[in-house]
This record gives structure tokens, C-alpha cells and sequence, in this order.
């Protein structure tokens, strides 16, 4: 009997890349979206594909039925804009989430692979970040993966729930097989903003501090490819058949610069990017990474496409068109 996945935000930036393996790998899947950030055109044709919000119980009843695993990746999730509206983030972050959680309960899912964060763990104490990490989110954001963390791991407790917490660092890149074509709709992360300058939807990008302990005085950060992240993603849920609860970044241990990507980016794109130092953002480390040891030892997963000049030829390709 063939394990059927239901996958929340599938049309989305890394729901459809999730979608497309889960289909290379022969799995029956149900994507479920309400189109408001992703695009029908990412949504493998191979899936069903079902309209609609994940807070439509009556929707969920229906399909849940069926489900053998839930993966959820429809969250807000712009740190910055989560410090201005929590009322929003905690509605839609926490209180949907916790409904979807109860409903795959109620209907019997075993598996529930979460989308997580790097921003549970908050300013770095110690670098790099592994999984023993204190959790002390600094934007509001971070703290609302950290909940639904906290509300699954009891439910993993007491209810039996198998559960997968993947923690992404700075997902980027676009489908290798060139499958994904749509731009993510107003980004919030540095390289497709960087991506939007240098095909000429943006005059310039600002950076945020130049002033930091680092080698050019730029954050440094850990960039991950959305394939890789999708290959994470199956391994967690072959795993979780005879693990219970899974807890791993997917990260690959390397810090780039926003200055190196911007200058990476220049020699790929042959493009100018213009930039303007602007102050340091209230709620950004200094140096962000991981270590992957965790996700091959756990999953046998590792970043295959995760270097910086495939991730930005890969997003080249989508925005140079």
C-alpha cells in the first residue's frame, strides 16, 4: 500500500520543490493551498491538488480520511513584519497550526513532518549551531515555530503523534531539473532580492550593518538549497516509519557573507548589483550556521547542491527570464 503525503503550502517556494520529490519518489500526494504566496503553476502535475486554506476544517475532514503523513509548510514568515503584527502571526502560526495538529489527530495521521526554523535557537551562544542549542527565539516569529515544536513534542508524548521538527537555515536556489519556474511573491531574504536587482525589478538592496566582528564587517549566514531541503524532507519521513520524533537542522555547516553573495552574484550574473549600507536590524546575529553531522548521522542526508555558485546560477536561471 503506497503512503499517501498531504502536503500543506505545496504550491509554495519549498512546498512545490517537496512536492516534486515525493512524486519522483513514487509517493501519492495531495497538495493542499490556497494559492495566496504560491502559484499553480509550480504544482507538480503528478499530485492531487486541492484549493484551498488549511484552516477549512471542513476541507481537512474530508481529506484527512486518507492521509498517512502531513507535512506543513504554510506559516508567515517574515521575522521582521512578526515583530509588528503578533497578532497576526500568532493567529495563523499558532492557533491554525494547533487545530491542523488536533484534526490529523482526530483522524488517525501518524506522521507530522513540521517545517521549523533556525530562529528557535535565537543569538548564537556557540557556533556552529547544532541541535543541542538553548531554544530562545529573539523575533516573535521564531518563537511562534518554537510553540508548535513544544505542542508536538507532548502530542509525540502522549498521543502516539510521529513527528519530525526540520529546521531550515537559509533555504535558496531553484529547482536543478528546472521544473519550478515562478518567483517567490515579495521576498523578504537577501538573495532574491539580490536576484531582483540584478535582473532590473529593483534599482538597489539595502544591507543591514557593515560594522559587525566578521571579515568584511557583513552577517555571515548558511545558505541551503530548496533541493536539498526537499531530500530532507523525504529521508524524514522514510525515517520516521521506525523513529517516533525527529530533531535536525538542515544546514551545511559553511557561512557566506551578504557581501560574498553579493560579489558571487556580480561574477554569475555579470550584473552590477548596487547596495547601500544601512544600520544593523534589531534581531540579526551576527554569524548564523550549522553543523550537518546530526542529518547524516540521523537521516544519511547530505547538501548535494548546497554551494554558492549553483544555488545562484540555479535562481539566475528563473530571474533572468
Amino acid at each position: 500500500m503506497s503512503t499517501t503525503v498531504l502536503v500543506i503550502g505545496g504550491a509554495g517556494y519549498i512546498g512545490s520543490h517537496v512536492a516534486h520529490e515525493l512524486c519522483d519518489q513514487g509517493y501519492s500526494v495531495v497538495i493542499l493551498d490556497n494559492l495566496s504566496t504560491g502559484f499553480s503553476e509550480n504544482i507538480d502535475k503528478r499530485a492531487d491538488f486541492i484549493k484551498s486554506s488549511f484552516t477549512n476544517k471542513n476541507v481537512l475532514e474530508k481529506i484527512l480520511k486518507k492521509i498517512d503523513c502531513v507535512i506543513h509548510l504554510a506559516a508567515l514568515k517574515a521575522a521582521g513584519e512578526s515583530m509588528e503584527y503578533p497578532e497576526k502571526y500568532s493567529k495563523h502560526n499558532i492557533n491554525n497550526s494547533i487545530d491542523l495538529i488536533n484534526l490529523c489527530i482526530n483522524h488517525n495521521v501518524k506522521k507530522f513532518i513540521f517545517s521549523s526554523t533556525a530562529a528557535v535557537y535565537g543569538t548564537p551562544e556557540y557556533l556552529p549551531v547544532d541541535e543541542n542549542h538553548p531554544l530562545n527565539p529573539i523575533n516573535y516569529y521564531g518563537f511562534t515555530k518554537y510553540v508548535i515544536e513544544k505542542q508536538l513534542s507532548w502530542y509525540n508524548q502522549i498521543k502516539g503523534l510521529n513527528i519530525a521538527f526540520l529546521r531550515y537555515f537559509n533555504a535558496a536556489g531553484y529547482d536543478i531539473g528546472g521544473r519550478i519556474t515562478k518567483k517567490e511573491k515579495n521576498p523578504q531574504n537577501l538573495l532574491p532580492i539580490i536576484m531582483e536587482v540584478a535582473s532590473g525589478d529593483k534599482k538597489s538592496l539595502n544591507v543591514y550593518g557593515n560594522d559587525y566582528n566578521t571579515s568584511d564587517g557583513t552577517c555571515l549566514r548558511d545558505y541551503i538549497h530548496v533541493n536539498d531541503l526537499a531530500v530532507g524532507h523525504l529521508k524524514a519521513l522514510e525515517k520516521l516509519s521506525y523513529e517516533d520524533k525527529i530533531i535536525t537542522n538542515l544546514a551545511t555547516g559553511k557561512a557566506n557573507s551578504v557581501l560574498k553573495v553579493i560579489k558571487t552574484t556580480e561574477q554569475i550574473t555579470g550584473k552590477k548589483i548596487k547596495f547601500n549600507f544601512t544600520d544593523r536590524r534589531i534581531g540579526d546575529p551576527e554569524s548564523l550556521y550549522s553543523t550537518s553531522k546530526n542529518a547524516k548521522d540521523l537521516l544519511n542526508w547530505e547538501p548535494e547542491f548546497s554551494n554558492l555558485k549553483t544555488i545562484i546560477k540555479s535562481m539566475w536561471n528563473i530571474y533572468k527570464k
